[in-house]
């Protein structure tokens, strides 16, 4: 089995390995990580690849994937920060576990349960995206970020549209956004 392509899902009630675009295609609820690094009030957000198979060219939260059969989310978090990003030495913190379920496009459904971090990183983080996953990378504040995806939805994942309406404390904890 290739771990990059089988992702544990809810398949007929049992959570088993299911083909990463299968789960997609068939709307399987699947097990998810999501992480936000963030220096202070600024988050680390990246632009998809536009290679990536739905949403490219969108903005996301620093990185987003699934975690490998019998991996732990946190270990997960750990691995996509390196194989994204470039990034190593961070403690993501766990800050709970959210469920979603969006269309993405291309006939295409997110339904996530998903482990989400939060990882404090120092002021000269050093980082080196892989092209492969991600276009472009900017640090913005939590409150423009919150400001932007208001005013411009269509530029922006539908997950992280979901985090930022229905999940800032768990992200973002005593910081003020409105």
């Amino acid at each position: 089995m290739d771990n990059q392509l089988m992702i544990p899902a809810w398949d007929d009630g049992k959570l088993r390995p299911v083909e990463k675009l299968e789960v997609h295609k068939r709307g399987l609820r699947h097990k998810a990580v999501s992480v936000f690094v963030m220096h202070g009030d600024k988050v680390l957000i990246q632009q998809r690849a536009m290679s990536k198979y739905h949403t490219p060219g969108l903005w996301a939260n620093t990185c987003c994937t699934h975690p490998n059969w019998e991996e732990t989310a946190e270990n997960c978090a750990i691995r996509r920060l390196d194989d994204e990003l470039g990034i190593a030495g961070l403690k993501p913190e766990y800050r709970g576990q959210v469920e979603y379920r969006a269309d993405v496009g291309g006939g295409l459904i997110e339904h996530e349960l998903v482990d989400m971090f939060r990882a404090d990183a120092p002021a000269d983080l050093a980082f080196v995206p892989n092209p492969d996953e991600v276009m472009a990378t900017r640090w913005i504040s939590a409150f423009d970020l919150t400001r932007e995806v208001a005013e411009t939805p269509e530029l922006f994942t539908a997950w992280l549209r979901i985090y930022l309406a229905e999940h800032q404390d768990r992200i973002f904890g005593t910081l003020t956004l409105t």
